[in-house]
């Protein structure tokens, strides 16, 4: 993967260029999106631009602590959307910080899916098992049981 992205950079492919599929957003906004983690991990080290959302999925805590310093420091409804990113990459810490700071642990986003869903959906069991400590519920529920029983 890195490969491809290292050939369309060199070749002269603007990075930060919009036009994600669903934002509108930059080349790191559909790796996200999609869970491309390998080639979203490239293009962050090829010096690409993160959103605070891109940034929990990445698990980039100074990003996400930089942004929050910042006035006005992001709702609840961003930090929701951060979290939803978070446990979709199954960033733990990440995770934990954005409820510390209010972030809604049952919000139902894209296709019926809470941030239970997406931890299971990134295999991170201490995540998941974390998750459901705090309360947390899952939207469509597919494989809670069988990720904490693996």
């Amino acid at each position: 993967m890195g490969w491809a992205i290292d050939a369309l950079l060199d070749g002269g492919a603007a990075m930060e260029s919009p036009g994600a599929i669903f934002t509108n957003g930059t080349a790191m906004s559909d790796a996200v999106i999609f869970a491309q983690w390998a080639a979203a991990r490239r293009l962050l080290e090829r010096g690409a631009q993160t959103t605070f959302t891109e940034a929990a999925g990445l698990g980039e805590m100074d990003r996400l602590r930089a942004r929050w310093a910042e006035d006005p420091a992001p709702g609840v409804e961003m930090l929701t959307a951060a979290l939803w990113h978070a446990c979709r990459g199954g960033q733990e810490e990440a995770a934990r910080w954005l409820v510390e700071r209010g972030a809604n642990l049952n919000r139902v986003g894209w296709d019926g899916i809470t941030p239970l869903d997406g931890a299971v959906q990134s295999g991170n069991r201490e995540l998941v098992a974390w998750l459901l400590g705090q309360g947390a519920r899952h939207g469509r529920g597919a494989g809670v049981d069988r990720l904490i029983a693996a």
